[in-house]
């Protein structure tokens, strides 16, 4: 009876922790949007691997535009990998090879390493561009809408490699303006 005991102890605390540290998370997000509302969630699985877990925030609005996308690592990934995964996507929504290439280094002097369980995030705002956080810390800031567009073109275009990752993150809703794009 005692072990049983301890281990609703040990899972309650955990369940604690793990709330306080997602609500922590959010501070930041929720400062941004103003304040942030869960929009969508899903996975992204390659080959039966899970990649990362993801979750699209938009303002209080539906039609805000303003809004993040937060990426939860289940793999390890050097920074410079997944500037280069990100140009490799932006080139297969029809981004310009050397746009591409330069937004690809432009990623690369501050994408850091990540590991399994820690966390990217990116948040555009209609006059600031994309800013970009690791674990909750701001990392670095790329001005302009035709960045922040191809960016999150990787989940959010209909041209997406990932449509069911699109379907979850957007749910019901539409997209954001930033992409222009028509909704019933």
């Amino acid at each position: 009876m005692k072990v049983q005991t301890l281990f609703i102890q040990l899972c309650t605390l955990a369940c604690l922790f793990s709330a306080n540290s997602n609500a922590r998370e959010l501070t930041y997000i929720n400062e941004a949007l103003n304040p942030a509302k869960l929009q969508g969630s899903g996975k992204l699985t390659w080959w039966g691997f899970h990649i990362y877990d993801a979750n699209f925030y938009r303002g209080a609005s539906a039609n805000a535009s303003a809004f993040a996308l937060d990426l939860r690592y289940q793999k390890s990934f050097t920074g410079v990998a997944i500037a280069k995964s990100s140009a490799d996507e932006m080139k297969k929504l029809g981004v310009p090879d050397t746009q591409a290439q330069a937004w690809e280094k432009q990623l690369a002097t501050f994408m850091p390493n990540v590991e399994s369980g820690q966390n990217l995030t990116a948040i555009y705002a209609p006059n600031q561009g994309t800013t970009f956080y690791f674990e909750g810390k701001p990392l670095a800031q790329i001005p302009g809408a035709d960045f922040s567009k191809a960016f999150f073109g990787i989940w959010l275009d209909p041209k997406t490699s990932a449509p069911k990752l699109r379907e979850q993150l957007l749910g019901q809703n539409c997209p954001p303006p930033l992409f222009q794009e028509a909704c019933p």
